[in-house]
């Protein structure tokens, strides 16, 4: 629901508060008179899902949110609106792990990734049974297909609803937990940018929920006549099973989760400003944290919310950014070892649809400068691979229009036959690219690529998973959840992937630990990420966007800040590449303990003219020169040789 069309709605909605809600049913009484005069003449309402009404209030998008708790406290520095909730004191009925057979016998469990309040409790609840499967996500109607055998599924909202009496083993999630803790658990509450609300709009919220509480009957007949689902339940669910108040007991059982998430490193620390109402010490306003228990805290490995993030990132000094990075390094590979890999990057063609603003490399369809590299070409590079000892390439090149899937697979089956090398290939704006040309789904693309011998895919193409941007640099590109998809897809076939950053356009700092969250979120998922690199924008020669921040010192601080922000990834590369073998030494001690690869030739960065090369030898003597032991690896970060 977005009231309004064109510049006329924009235009109007700029007076009034933006509010995101929730389309479920336990939502709706929240939200549903926020529609009606006289709320509508204040309140611009829209709905989303939980986690696209999260990316709204992060970008700035949306003021106001009925958002889940767990991503409030990944977004953190918000304001709670005390008093309203969604939450239950007992079965809640809406959010369960469903299964086929006993809960203790699963192995594995399809996460609705709706909601990550549910994903974390969940998570939660199962390390307390001392039950430990797999997790992977899926659309709520994809997890549900999953149940069977060992496999079960975390279902949340109306979904769980539709399903509540389809199979045998049910563990509803609010019960468990009051059964844990003796508190209610609170799964959702108006949370609001800084500055955002006013007295005025805490009372709009609070009129929207006296009046919603007296149409539940309503809204339930309503959802019944919708779904055929029994109208008496649905009543009896929005009458008891949840519970619309934030109170003292509400408050202690929303401090309990957010300590036990935070305990085990699946959120960052929350303490949010409650607005409007006079609460006990511990939810009120806390004191800002200093700069420097920040960064002691990320050192020792705890999570960063968004704003905390963003605080470091602009205000933390480059040395202070770089020694807490270190500590993390240190932390993570005690034992002084900086690896790096022989491959080469090799850009198989450079015509492209996509126009990107920054790229010199590119070549629309029909250039006379546009290339398709020949096998004869190709068999040379790649022998020059295996002859200095390489075991991998890079393979990546532009979004051409005239090479169809099956010329990927009879070339990576050429290329696994003549020369053996391992394929860490294709970008995830590629992979759509070729499920788009052969209308084909990502997950059938990346299967049949994976039987021709992709072993591993790169994360190009992810610049700032932040799509205000990707639009102003990039607008033909995948949007940031696209991007995210396809990783997601080949971490579940078992493809592991790197992740990236390109920054220093039109970003800003808020944007870049934006990036870096959506990749840790991701990983927390699905753990398929081997390591973490990113560069700045280059932009001498041949580009049509002009530069933001950029150079050395913005480089080291943004990847020291990246070794801060991603808890849950092994390995961060320096990018000598753009920065130069120095630099890359540098970034070293700024949370690097990979040097990357030896760079037989690079043609996307080198075409806006930033041209660094350097052979294996010159790499070890670089990282011994840098204090460290080194050791050859593989896209997986296995060592194929002695450290030394």
């Amino acid at each position: 629901m977005n009231r309004g069309v064109g510049g006329l709605a924009e235009a109007a909605n700029a007076d009034r508060l933006r509010v995101f809600g929730v389309a479920y049913l336990n939502a709706r009484p929240l939200w549903e008179s926020l529609a009606e005069a006289p709320a509508a003449d204040r309140v611009a309402l829209s709905l989303a899902p939980p986690s696209e009404l999260a990316r709204a209030l992060s970008e700035g998008e949306a003021d106001v949110g009925l958002l889940p708790v767990g991503g409030a406290a990944a977004i953190g520095d918000l304001e709670l609106v005390d008093g309203i909730a969604i939450g239950a004191r007992g079965k809640v009925r809406s959010v369960a792990i469903v299964a086929a057979r006993p809960i203790h016998e699963l192995t594995s469990v399809a996460l609705d990734l709706s909601s990550r309040t549910s994903v974390v409790l969940g998570r939660l609840l199962l390390a307390r049974r001392k039950i430990t499967p797999s997790f992977f996500g899926a659309p709520p109607r994809e997890a549900i297909a999953q149940v069977k055998d060992r496999t079960g599924a975390l279902i949340i909202g109306d979904a769980a609803l539709e399903i509540e009496q389809r199979f045998p083993y049910r563990l509803d999630l609010a019960e468990d937990w009051l059964e844990w803790t003796g508190l209610p658990f609170v799964f959702a509450a108006w949370f609001a940018r800084p500055g955002t609300l006013t007295a005025e709009y805490v009372e709009i919220l609070r009129e929207a929920k006296r009046i919603g509480l007296c149409r539940r009957d309503a809204i339930a007949k309503s959802h019944a006549e919708c779904t055929n689902l029994p109208e008496a339940s649905l009543c009896d669910y929005l009458a008891h099973s949840i519970r619309y108040d934030l109170g003292d007991d509400e408050r202690r059982g929303l401090l309990r989760f957010w300590s036990e998430a935070a305990s085990a490193r699946l959120l960052p620390k929350c303490s949010p400003t409650v607005r409007a109402v006079t609460v006990p010490d511990d939810i009120g306003s806390q004191p800002r944290p200093s700069l420097d228990a920040l960064l002691v805290r990320a050192a020792d490995g705890e999570r960063l919310s968004l704003a905390e993030g963003t605080r470091l990132l602009r205000e933390g000094s480059l040395f202070e950014l770089g020694l807490a990075a270190d500590a993390v390094r240190r932390r993570k590979h005690p034992h002084g070892v900086v690896t790096y890999i022989i491959d080469r990057n090799v850009n198989y063609t450079n015509v492209c649809t996509t126009s990107c603003r920054f790229c010199a490399f590119y070549r629309p369809v029909g250039h006379s400068e546009g290339y398709v590299l020949s096998r004869e070409v190709l068999g040379q590079k790649l022998q020059e691979v295996v002859d200095a000892g390489g075991v991998q390439i890079l393979l990546q090149g532009g979004l051409n229009p005239e090479l169809p899937i099956d010329w990927y697979e009879d070339l990576f089956r050429w290329i696994k036959k003549e020369y053996g090398l391992g394929l860490h290939a294709l970008s995830p704006e590629e992979i759509l690219h070729i499920a788009r040309l052969e209308n084909l789904s990502v997950p059938t693309v990346l299967e049949r690529l994976r039987a021709a011998g992709l072993d591993s895919v790169p994360g190009g193409g992810a610049e700032i998973l932040v799509d205000r941007v990707r639009k102003k640099i990039a607008k033909a590109k995948c949007t940031s959840a696209e991007w995210l998809s396809v990783m997601r897809a080949a971490h579940r076939l078992g493809l592991r992937s790197t992740a990236t950053m390109m920054f220093g356009t039109v970003d800003t700092a808020e944007d870049r630990a934006l990036h870096l969250m959506k990749i840790r979120d991701l990983q927390d998922e699905t753990g398929g990420f081997t390591a973490f690199f990113c560069w700045d924008f280059q932009f001498e020669n041949g580009v049509h966007i002009a530069p933001g921040e950029h150079g050395t010192h913005l480089y080291l601080r943004t990847q020291a800040f990246a070794r801060l922000m991603l808890d849950n990834i092994d390995h961060v590369g320096a990018s000598w590449v753009t920065q130069g073998p120095g630099v890359g030494q540098v970034a070293l001690r700024f949370g690097a303990d990979d040097y990357g690869s030896v760079m037989f030739e690079e043609s996307v960065v080198s075409s806006a003219g930033t041209v660094f090369g350097i052979n294996a030898d010159k790499i070890e003597s670089r990282i011994h020169e840098a204090g460290f032991r080194c050791a050859r690896r593989n896209v997986h970060y296995d060592w194929l040789t002695e450290a030394l």
